[in-house]
């Protein structure tokens, strides 16, 4: 069933333009912060950082043809200090024991090394949106460095949307704590009107293809300013530095 997902999904990257674009700036937003060098990529999914990026090894939870090789974040099998960048897109909302990733993040990045995420972020208007009009859930009173119990029902696209926004909002100085392998170098919100009116993975759209390059350029000026109040996601970027 997750192959099947993930096949879709490439098979809509392909004849959706306006998605490509909107992902197009999320790589964009990653790249700039990204290390030269060999970058490891989690959560690949339908395989489109490689259109972005050089050097890349694209891994996914499960196999697909088109990645380079199936892996678990919360245990990746690389040597130590394998790669000068990690990137995952949509990812660590969907991890169950979050704090292993990072651990494996923290032994498989050089040091210097960066760890660049984009996920949901949860702000007073995203949190309507992604309550009530999107498939995954949020729970904004968990713990994320509990692990819960082992659920042998539980699929890779299980998910808490609140997971990235928790970390690195009420919880910024306790993941600094936990994880002082890291530094926290940016968490920016981003991505205010394109990315709820695109519909995602999805087969609508309410944006015509022609008005998405100038609402992304809006979006740019307006980010730093209304961001934290409307913003639908979040970019984290972190750096090893032990």
């Amino acid at each position: 069933m997750t192959q099947e997902i993930l096949h879709d999904q490439r098979l809509l990257w392909k004849e959706k333009p306006v998605l490509r674009n909107i992902y197009h700036d999320f790589y964009g937003r990653i790249i700039k912060h990204c290390n030269a060098g060999i970058t490891l990529e989690i959560g690949g999914g339908s395989g489109n950082l490689k259109e972005h990026l050089d050097n890349v090894i694209s891994t996914d939870i499960v196999h697909t043809p088109w990645l380079d090789a199936a892996a678990d974040a919360q245990s990746l099998p690389f040597r130590p200090g394998s790669f000068d960048n990690i990137v995952a897109v949509d990812v660590l909302h969907h991890i169950e024991r979050c704090c292993d990733f990072f651990d494996e993040a923290a032994n498989t990045l050089k040091k210097g090394g960066r760890l660049v995420l984009v996920e949901p972020a949860i702000t007073p208007v995203s949190w309507f949106f992604y309550s009530f009009f999107h498939p995954e859930p949020l729970d904004m009173n968990v713990d994320p460095f509990i692990n819960p119990p082992p659920d042998p029902l539980r699929k890779p696209f299980d998910a808490n949307q609140a997971i990235p926004t928790l970390l690195f909002g009420k919880y910024r100085d306790r993941f600094q704590h936990r994880f002082p392998e890291f530094q926290v170098l940016e968490t920016r919100y981003f991505s205010l009107f394109a990315y709820p009116l695109s519909g995602g993975f999805r087969p609508w759209c309410l944006i015509p293809t022609g008005a998405i390059t100038p609402l992304l350029a809006l979006e740019n000026i307006l980010s730093p300013l209304i961001g934290r109040f409307m913003g639908f996601r979040l970019l984290i970027v972190l750096e090893k530095v032990r």
